[in-house]
């Protein structure tokens, strides 16, 4: 009906803390980790509500990577700045330091954390999170987490476990590529397995369930980052976010990063019909030329494979970006490359937690056995998580 104002099914931690800020941070000094993201159901940003409590003192701001407005691309690093609005710091965790120091936690008694997560391992804000859940700790600095939804729903655990060697900024906790966990959760997790937990609260949210991926909630969608524009690009990511670790593009400097992947070289007429062949669970491949407006191959054209996700249910992105990445290799041994080494290690170990896929991944063989281990090792995830659910599962 027209007029009609639209209710949302689920309301989020920063819904209820519009409510109920004030009483948790009386007296309190306290800072916040967001972004844009975090908004209420009536649009309102988690900075403004803050700094709108006059019973305790916003003394801080932090931000994670793409900046505390999401100013910043993927990987630009930056150091900390005065906030031009409220003018008070805004500490970097994606530069000198990836963790708040004694220095930026000394004036606090809170922390906030309300940011949209993926619920994915190399995504870095679930990284950010484990850092400030680690300094708090350190320093006796209380946590609050306002919770919520995983854009994937809670049911896909998917990937291999991380093995703990190969800890970096895009994975710094044993658990597999995707987690199916809110962020509250999460968090939970983390503070539940270290031997010195800190302070945690979460603010769950009210009518979410496991099996509502983020349309079902009713929630406005704002890109969590700049190349993260939809629900779409979540759906491939999992799997497709291996290509950064190769010289494909991933479809950065296009409007369908990661839907997209492609290189000059790419046979993708033959690529797809191979895929496709294939019949993975839920999923077309459609050949499309494509020309980067910026990163890899910026300016250049771009044979390029477009991934349709046909039902969302049964599809399983990190299998299928292992699928896909066998085949590319397979079809350009003298073209494919992984990329260098970051922290020591080539940059696909570091995503794919270890260094099976570069490897093993040329072999069908080992496609195969990777296959079955991170099927097994998801599983074993989902026994490992099961303590520090907020949420009923249901449909596992």
């Amino acid at each position: 009906m027209r007029g009609e104002v639209s209710i949302n099914k689920v309301r989020t931690g920063a819904d209820q803390f519009a409510e109920i800020g004030s009483a948790l941070l009386r007296g309190k000094r306290f800072g916040l980790l967001t972004n844009p993201t975090g908004i209420d159901a009536k649009y309102r940003s988690t900075i403004d509500i803050c700094a709108a409590i006059s019973e305790g003192k916003l003394t801080a701001f932090f931000a994670c990577e793409h900046g505390l407005r999401s100013e910043k691309q993927a990987g630009v690093q930056f150091e900390d700045e005065l906030d031009p609005v409220y003018g008070i710091p805004v500490y970097s965790l994606y530069g000198s330091n990836r963790k708040p120091t004694a220095q930026m936690m000394a004036d606090l008694d809170v922390v906030i954390v309300d940011i949209q997560d993926l619920g994915v391992r190399f995504y870095t804000y679930v990284t950010t999170l484990i850092h400030i859940i680690e300094s708090c700790a350190e320093h006796g600095v209380s946590l609050i987490v306002l919770d919520r939804p995983n854009p994937l729903g809670g049911n896909k655990a998917e990937g291999g476990l991380l093995n703990e060697q190969y800890q970096s900024m895009v994975g710094a906790w044993r658990m597999p590529m995707l987690t199916g966990m809110t962020i509250g959760e999460f968090a939970q997790l983390v503070n539940g397995q270290r031997a010195i937990p800190c302070d945690l609260q979460v603010i769950p949210l009210i009518g979410w369930s496991r099996e509502m991926e983020y349309p079902d909630t009713g929630l406005p969608w704002l890109m969590p980052s700049p190349n993260m524009p939809t629900i779409d690009t979540v759906r491939v990511y999992g799997g497709h976010c291996l290509f950064e670790g190769t010289n494909l593009s991933e479809g950065r400097g296009t409007t369908k990063p990661f839907e997209l992947i492609g290189a000059p070289w790419l046979k993708s007429e033959k690529l797809c019909k191979v895929m496709n062949e294939l019949q993975l669970p839920g999923v077309h491949f459609h050949p499309y030329t494509f020309t980067p407006m910026f990163s890899k191959h910026q300016g250049e054209r771009c044979h390029g494979i477009f991934t349709y996700v046909i039902d969302r249910k049964t599809y399983h992105s990190v299998e299928t970006g292992l699928h896909l990445l066998h085949h590319v290799m397979a079809l350009h041994e003298q073209q494919f490359e992984w990329l260098g080494k970051e922290s020591g290690y080539p940059f696909i170990d570091l995503l794919t937690g270890d260094n099976r896929v570069r490897l093993q991944l040329h072999e069908t063989d080992g496609l195969i056995n990777i296959v079955e281990a991170w099927r097994q090792e998801s599983e074993q995830w989902r026994m490992i998580r099961k303590p520090f659910l907020l949420y009923e599962e249901y449909g596992e």
